[in-house]
């Protein structure tokens, strides 16, 4: 194999497909991208056998064939390189030589034909929706999935498609995040749980532009993204996801209207006293037309006050700022509603057409008041 192609676009397709490259294995040829020169493509392949990734890079291919090369030190020497045309060039032991500029790089390979190539998914059905809405999707769900393997469910997040509207949901325990797009063409209803780690990576990928589109195809056990020349295949969570619609509620007894960014700033102010790790409440005591926020801590004690609309009760009740603040900062809305019952019922942060919904659950705060 021989291929030739510019620096940038090796660094690009590499940075790309090292996301699938997994950090322990047993075996060691997932430590590897595979270079895929068959074809009249170059393509550049990593798998973990849960998520796997290939791009396509522009290039000259002058020998055809294909080389697996450890995906470390492949990264490395790439990134390292004299910003100029690259050849890679391999021989029939597999030993494989990177030329750049003055700079040769001699290193070992491994027989493509070992490598786990990516799934071959039969596309039931598919969705399609543009990079930019997928990414924001993902950025303000993607807090809220738990980050341990306790309860698998909760590292994912819900994609539910029905009546032509995609709701993606991710959950916790003490906290729920909802968003909620239509979708162009009409699809079957169908429900998806994708790893939160697969999610993650995309959103990494993702350019962010609204003109260009993701594909999104599923089975019953696979999930596959295609843009920008790249394919990103993800095995699905397995399970019943949690039954959400019974958790929502649309009754309250207080209703607040108030300035996004004044409420963030001032909980973020009030987290300044907590020490990373301190589960230390943040005390709303909503009245008629303020918002009094108190903490206190070993550091010291902080209240604010913000004027509000409120229709309904008064009510004391504190939270987890850190809560407040993640479902905060990814609202764009310049006002955000607060829909509450009483003191140990959850908070919903949502707008008129339910197209976000946060829900945050109240702690307990007889120590601090």
């Amino acid at each position: 194999m021989k291929i030739i192609c510019s620096k940038s676009n090796l660094v690009k397709g590499v940075s790309i497909v090292s996301k699938a490259v997994p950090s322990k294995t047993t075996m060691p040829i997932l430590e590897c991208i595979l270079i895929d020169a068959t074809t009249d493509i170059i393509k550049l392949t990593a798998n973990d056998m849960e998520l796997g990734i290939q791009t396509e890079i522009e290039g000259q291919i002058t020998e055809r064939g294909m080389i697996a090369i450890d995906a470390r030190i492949f990264s490395e020497i790439v990134r390292k390189l004299p910003d100029n045309e690259v050849t890679i060039e391999t021989d029939s032991n597999l030993q494989t030589v990177i030329t750049c500029e003055k700079a040769k790089f001699d290193i070992a390979g491994k027989p493509g034909e070992e490598f786990s190539y990516l799934p071959i998914i039969e596309k039931e059905e598919s969705i399609e929706i543009s990079q930019f809405t997928l990414k924001e999707i993902i950025r303000q769900t993607i807090f809220s999935i738990a980050d341990t393997e306790s309860n698998k469910l909760m590292t994912g997040e819900l994609f539910e498609i029905k009546d032509n509207i995609l709701r993606v949901i991710s959950l916790d325990g003490h906290r729920i995040s909802i968003r909620k797009i239509e979708l162009k063409d009409q699809v079957t209803d169908k429900k998806l749980i994708v790893p939160g780690k697969t999610l993650i990576e995309v959103s990494k990928i993702l350019s962010g532009e609204i003109e260009s589109m993701v594909n999104i195809s599923y089975t019953n056990n696979h999930i596959v993204f295609e843009f920008d020349n790249t394919i990103v295949v993800s095995r699905l969570i397995e399970g019943e996801y949690f039954k959400i619609d019974q958790m929502l509620s649309s009754d309250y007894e207080t209703k607040v209207r108030i300035n996004k960014k004044e409420l963030l700033n001032c909980i973020d102010r009030a987290t300044l006293l907590v020490k990373e790790g301190d589960k230390k409440p943040i005390i709303i005591n909503i009245g008629d037309e303020l918002m009094e926020l108190k903490i206190k801590s070993q550091v010291g004690s902080m209240n604010e006050e913000i004027y509000i609309s409120k229709e309904g009760k008064d009510l004391l009740i504190g939270f987890n700022p850190k809560f407040l603040i993640d479902a905060l900062r990814v609202i764009d809305d310049e006002e955000v509603t607060l829909y509450l019952m009483n003191a140990k019922a959850p908070c919903f942060i949502k707008d008129d057409e339910e197209n976000y919904i946060y829900l945050i659950l109240p702690v307990n705060f007889n120590a601090v008041a």
